[in-house]
């Protein structure tokens, strides 16, 4: 793995990240995502926390991951809510998302792993490059307060201090590749939902 490879996704135990988001489908609902929507993109997927309920809101999913054990864990998720044939699993590199995503998207989560990318300006572009005029690029971050603040389950949980974001550094980082901020919605107890949109013009 090279300096500029996208990092392996990591997804915490079980136990403790049910703990933190009991309710995954809430918080795609606060993020504004409706029932209804087109063409999603749940990218570095992880075990499909997310994916699985956003698979109950849009026709159609890609959930991209590098991690085939993580893909499998979302696939049976999503299997168990959703019709699984709306939903494609696809192994690959994030920063490939142009080349791995066929068809133009709506929307592009990522979840809680922005701030852990190398290049995040190359990632932006890549997103850019698969919506559609007016598309979301919803990146939901840990908010930038010191570890030792953000416990669950007793323990100290999320990245290094050092390595979270404001939303206005994410905004700072997707800008090059067009994004416009649309708004920043609180995701209690330690998120932050940061939307953008690829202009239509």
């Amino acid at each position: 793995m090279t300096a500029e490879s996208f990092p392996a996704t990591v997804m915490p135990d079980p136990d403790w990240w049910q703990a933190l988001w009991p309710q995954p489908g809430q918080v795609l609902a606060g993020l504004g995502i409706a029932p209804g929507t087109g063409m999603a993109v749940d990218l570095c997927c992880g075990d499909g926390l997310f994916t699985a309920p956003l698979a109950r809101l849009a026709r159609h999913i890609v959930a991209i991951d590098n991690d085939p054990r993580m893909l499998a864990l979302a696939r049976e998720k999503v299997a168990a809510v959703s019709d699984a044939g709306a939903c494609d699993f696809v192994e690959g590199d994030a920063y490939d998302i142009a080349r791995l995503v066929r068809r133009p998207a709506d929307l592009v989560l990522i979840a809680n792993t922005f701030h852990g990318v190398p290049d995040k300006a190359r990632l932006a572009r890549g997103v850019a490059a698969v919506l559609k005029p007016g598309g979301w690029f919803i990146v939901v971050n840990w908010h930038r307060r010191p570890r030792e603040e953000t416990t669950v389950l007793g323990q100290r949980r999320g990245p290094r201090t050092e390595m979270r974001m404001t939303p206005e550094e994410v905004a700072a980082a997707v800008a090059p590749a067009g994004f416009r901020p649309a708004r920043v919605v609180e995701l209690p107890p330690y998120h932050y939902g940061a939307i953008f949109e690829k202009p239509t013009a």
